[in-house]
């Protein structure tokens, strides 16, 4: 299957489980090793996507501007909320112009107060990443390697977006 790397993950068993949503996430057939891109961290300092090894990501590129990242942000919250810990995150990454008082307006409007201010104004990350529309949510698994993707809004609240992630994350979680 090639993607043995992927640690405890059943890819096969949460790529079946794809409902409503969830069937706009496409898993990839071996894992992608994403990119080493620097952006800046919502303290203002460098950092790359290695800073998040070690546990699943539920990476999430948006933009203040983007009406279906407005609609998509409080359910990324909750999913941040319900799973976020030692086992997976959710990260939010600002791409191109975003000033960070508009990203705070944005955030108190939807009422989201759990999730990283990180931007990428320059988009170099996204671009890296091959992001060409927002929103997209990108899974990475513990060792950093994109395995699934999904352009486009999607309620990552629901039962079905939790069950995928927690099959990916194993029996542990």
């Amino acid at each position: 299957m090639g993607l043995a790397n992927t640690g405890h993950a059943d890819v096969a068993a949460a790529e079946a489980l794809r409902e409503g949503d969830m069937r706009k996430l496409n898993f990839h057939a071996a894992p992608i090793a994403s990119s080493d891109v620097a952006f800046v961290g919502e303290d203002g300092q460098e950092m790359t996507l290695a800073n998040f090894q070690g546990k699943y990501i539920v990476l999430n590129f948006w933009a203040t501007w983007c009406a279906p990242c407005r609609h998509e942000m409080p359910q990324l919250s909750a999913l941040q909320t319900a799973m976020g810990g030692e086992q997976m995150d959710v990260v939010t990454i600002a791409t191109g112009r975003n000033p960070l008082p508009a990203m705070l307006r944005f955030f108190e409007e939807i009422e989201v107060d759990n999730l990283p201010l990180h931007t990428d104004a320059r988009q170099s990350l996204a671009r890296s990443m091959g992001v060409l529309g927002l929103p997209v949510t990108v899974i990475l698994d513990p060792e950093g390697n994109e395995i699934a993707r999904m352009q486009g809004d999607a309620d990552w609240s629901n039962d079905n977006a939790i069950a995928i992630l927690q099959t990916l994350i194993g029996p542990e979680s």
